[in-house]
């Protein structure tokens, strides 16, 4: 027998069927009840969260991505802050986004229905297991949560809440399960459960992302890496340029909105590379090229510098580490982000309005940034409450995935006996 097969799957089919015709009084009622439940066990999921902790220090992780896996009471706050702002969202199953009479009077309407069964399998950062849940239960979806071994107490303990906060507040608690065996088998079950499971989603390193996408035989909502940019034009306020590319680096550098690479215009190199360089200095280490290096002059206390390789440029670092470059123009920074970004999330400091449009309309990306940190791409930001991920592909949706990346449409087509000639 196996668990997920004989068990999960049909299991989150039937539970899915239900909750695709629960109003949103209900829905919005249960998920309030997860809420307070994940309240209520905070101190066994922190506990559960400080094993995941201790294990990933001592397998040696690096301190950027431990901090991805890292739970506390300011980040459960926000967990349920986020699920409480997916409940204050207007429900997105039942709305008619358009209508049109046939000239034979047919009635014809394009309504919104949920996707059905989704499936995450995701890496670290517990908190997404919250996020996908409640995203997925007010969207009318059952889901599949597949985190990684690094966070398996954490996440069965999260899951272990929203569910028994589900039944208390009248909820459906088998909409939500957790593949848990922590075996490399169970993705590819997943990813073979054709007329189970509706759409997989996968979260994470591009290693996971590409096996994902190569051997799914459902289909996949693609997200991506974040080989993430700023540019910097000469026009830019320099100390605010400054700032805002220390804020994208240093805020959360394991994250895939946090900048990779920045591309700086040769007219700003004597202004502005000194000032990056102080600023960075002891706190994240530069690999520069030639000319971003040359520019910095007189090195800071504490600078780690190294000379940039051509890896550099393609490269998610999510870590202390920022590659730089000069350019000589903005056409050749567009071209350098479209030749190594990841269609992730990309940014120009500049007070020319002419290139600002010039980079929004040809910079290939799911988010296109004038004159602000790349850290902004995430659906607590954008006001979704959660996100299930930021997608990176162009079919069905694009950026961060909020409540309706979970729909689809429907057809309504009411009659009074017409018959086609």
């Amino acid at each position: 027998m196996n668990v997920l097969t004989d068990t999960v799957f049909p299991s989150l089919r039937c539970a899915q069927e239900k909750l695709a015709l629960e109003k949103r009084a209900a829905k919005d009622k249960a998920l309030a009840s997860a809420a307070a439940a994940i309240n209520r066990d905070r101190a066994a999921i922190l506990a559960a969260n400080a094993i995941d902790v201790q294990k990933a220090r001592s397998d040696g992780v690096k301190e950027s991505l431990v901090d991805r896996l890292l739970l506390n009471d300011k980040r459960i706050d926000g967990i349920i802050e986020g699920i409480e702002t997916v409940i204050r969202r207007e429900d997105p199953v039942g709305r008619v986004l358009a209508g049109w009479t046939h000239p034979n009077g047919l009635l014809i309407e394009r309504v919104t229905v949920p996707l059905g069964v989704a499936a995450i399998i995701y890496e670290s950062r517990p908190n997404v297991t919250a996020d996908c849940a409640a995203l997925a239960y007010k969207a009318g979806c059952s889901i599949l949560l597949r985190g990684s071994s690094s966070a398996l107490e954490s996440n069965r303990t999260l899951v272990r809440s929203i569910k028994a906060g589900l039944i208390k507040g009248g909820g459906i608690a088998d909409a939500v399960a957790l593949a848990e065996s922590g075996s490399r088998d169970e993705v590819d079950l997943i990813l073979k459960a054709r007329g189970w499971i509706d759409v997989v989603l996968p979260r994470g390193r591009k290693e996971l992302i590409r096996r994902v996408v190569e051997n799914a035989g459902i289909p996949v909502i693609e997200t991506g890496e974040g080989n993430c940019h700023i540019y910097v034009e000469a026009s830019a306020d320099i100390e605010q340029a400054v700032e805002i590319i220390a804020n994208a680096k240093l805020q959360r550098p394991g994250v895939c909105n946090a900048v990779e690479t920045v591309l700086l215009h040769r007219d700003t190199l004597a202004a502005l590379m000194p000032k990056v360089a102080q600023k960075l200095a002891g706190k994240a280490e530069l690999r520069c090229d030639a000319e971003t290096k040359a520019a910095i002059g007189v090195h800071p206390a504490g600078l780690a510098l190294k000379d940039a390789v051509e890896e550099d440029w393609e490269t998610e670092f999510l870590d202390n580490i920022l590659a730089v470059k000069a350019v000589a123009s903005c056409d050749d920074a567009i071209e350098h982000i479209n030749r190594y970004g990841t269609k992730h999330s990309e940014a120009i400091l500049t007070n020319d309005l002419q290139s600002a449009e010039k980079f929004r309309t040809r910079v290939d990306a799911a988010c296109v940034y004038v004159n602000a940190s790349t850290r902004f791409t995430d659906g607590g930001e954008f006001g979704f409450g959660a996100e299930l991920g930021i997608s990176t592909q162009k079919f069905h949706v694009r950026g961060p995935m909020g409540l309706e990346a979970l729909t689809t449409i429907k057809y309504l087509v009411t009659g009074s006996g017409q018959i086609r000639d």
